[in-house]
């Protein structure tokens, strides 16, 4: 059965759109927890422009479901999570220019630092994912250097404009899953889910966390956190059961 981890960025920028201190990022996430979300997605980019380091520090004391902390390979990026331990650290690529993460990691082009940042987050006992499209040189590279996870690029299928292109990417996300699990990844999805296109991803089987996050802070803006996030755990169970 598959959890939702939902991320919170996008409620830090609402709060930096005027630089004060509401809407706080930790109150959202403990509204999460209760509406049953299984962990808190945040990531912390390099030029901070929504989650910033107090945020992460507070989360990391108050969650108590799992912290996913998406980060880039930097050094910086990389040593402040060898300082706080998040129960799981998800790998992606960053441009300082881009509204969100585009593409997913070149985990083949970067195998030698990639290998060297899953041996360092390993000695600190965190579990390692990588975000990636679901492509076979990645999903292999993924799994030679040392990951526990990856985390499938679902952007290109809630992208698609047509029912044979929807089609193909969620054939494409099907092979990636079970050449994921034949390596011994555990796999993950996310990116562009929203409560329109969940249910056919939802309904692929083996897929163990999805990450969700400007589709529910959305949704939250009407109804509050809690509901929003009720409803979309709601519709994955639904679509699962089927």
């Amino acid at each position: 059965m598959a959890v939702l981890n939902v991320n919170i960025d996008h409620v830090a920028t609402v709060r930096q759109a005027r630089r004060t201190d509401e809407p706080d990022p930790v109150w959202a996430a403990a509204l999460c927890e209760l509406a049953g979300a299984n962990g808190i997605t945040v990531h912390l980019r390099q030029d901070r422009r929504h989650i910033n380091d107090r945020d992460v520090r507070l989360l990391k004391e108050t969650v108590a479901c799992k912290l996913n902390l998406e980060m880039c390979m930097a050094e910086p990026i990389v040593k402040i999570a060898e300082q706080l331990r998040p129960e799981q650290i998800t790998l992606v690529p960053e441009k300082r220019e881009e509204l969100t993460t585009e593409g997913g990691l070149d985990c083949a082009r970067y195998k030698r630092r990639l290998a060297q940042v899953v041996k360092r987050m390993h000695k600190k006992g965190i579990f390692v994912s990588t975000f990636i499209t679901p492509d076979p040189e990645q999903i292999l590279a993924s799994g030679e250097t040392g990951c526990d996870a990856i985390e499938l690029h679902t952007g290109p299928y809630a992208n698609a404009k047509t029912p044979g292109a929807v089609k193909r990417r969620l054939a494409e996300l099907e092979t990636g899953k079970e050449l994921g699990l034949e390596n011994k990844l555990v796999v993950h999805a996310g990116h562009g889910l929203t409560y329109r296109n969940i249910g056919p991803v939802a309904s692929i089987s083996d897929l163990c966390e999805f990450n969700i996050g400007h589709s529910i802070v959305s949704r939250a803006v009407l109804v509050g956190m809690e509901e929003a996030t009720a409803e979309m755990i709601s519709l994955i169970e639904k679509f699962q059961e089927k």
